[in-house]
């Protein structure tokens, strides 16, 4: 039967609850390779991303992240069977020691923005002279010419589109500060930013509080903070890490 791959730890990580239940409901196993061990349980037939399911994963991570750290893995993970996880445990054992140390004592917070759509128009009349001046021209002269019309639309579309890749980069640079790794999410997700931070558990309120500032110094931003969550998107290094700590999928390398 194939194995379902919830994520790694250490093997002196403290005992998985036995009263946790997994994905399909299957009861949950350590597999232990070394100084390495990972969480899995049968993986079910069928398995398809419904809530329930996903909502198991996620407990899962979080019930044995509180006890340390945990490299997650993402939903859907799924091995052959047990033997060809523990290869991947020994096979990548030093990249995952790393990471775990790398990990410890942090979890993911990711930010999502947005314009609020009336909001950012009145921002960009506000900064900008030449949409001002022509949206004025318009009213005073009835709503303009139709081809007036037109080119203010144009005008305020260019001006809100560049506005979007102000502001996306505003947003991650006000909170990089507070962060000790940063990863940039796809830009097809239909928000102006989609960052993923790996931030200090104890310090997750200052976190925080950077991002009620954001909301604060832009008001026409729609700003949706999810977190604290297992670090995803930084289970792999990418090049924004210090030293090798950003954004990379969650692979156990056994999917």
């Amino acid at each position: 039967m194939s194995t379902y791959v919830y994520g790694i730890i250490a093997s002196t990580h403290p005992a998985v609850p036995e009263y946790l239940s997994g994905v399909g409901e299957g009861p949950l196993r350590v597999l232990k390779a070394g100084d390495l061990a990972a969480v899995v349980s049968d993986a079910p037939e069928g398995l398809r991303p419904k809530r329930r399911e996903l909502l198991a994963h996620q407990n899962v991570l979080g019930e044995v992240g509180a006890e340390g750290c945990v490299l997650p893995m993402r939903f859907g993970s799924v091995a052959p069977d047990d033997n060809a996880v523990t290869d991947v445990l020994t096979e990548r054992a030093e990249h995952y020691k790393e990471r775990l140390r790398a990990l410890d004592g942090r979890v993911e917070y990711n930010v999502k923005a947005n314009h609020v759509e009336e909001a950012v128009l009145h921002h960009v009349m506000a900064v900008n002279p030449e949409v001002r001046a022509l949206a004025e021209a318009n009213r005073k002269a009835g709503g303009g010419s139709y081809d007036d019309k037109i080119r203010l639309g144009e005008m305020v579309a260019g001006a809100v589109r560049g506005q979007e890749a102000e502001d996306g980069a505003a947003v991650q640079r006000a909170l990089e500060p507070a962060a000790d790794a940063v990863g940039v999410g796809p830009e097809s997700t239909g928000w102006l930013a989609n960052v993923s931070f790996l931030v200090e558990r104890d310090a997750a309120a200052n976190f925080m509080a950077a991002v009620d500032r954001v909301r604060e110094a832009m008001p026409h931003l729609e700003v949706r903070l999810n977190g604290p969550l297992p670090p995803y998107s930084f289970v792999e290094p990418g090049p924004a890490e210090p030293a090798g700590t950003t954004a990379g999928g969650a692979d156990a390398g056994a999917g």
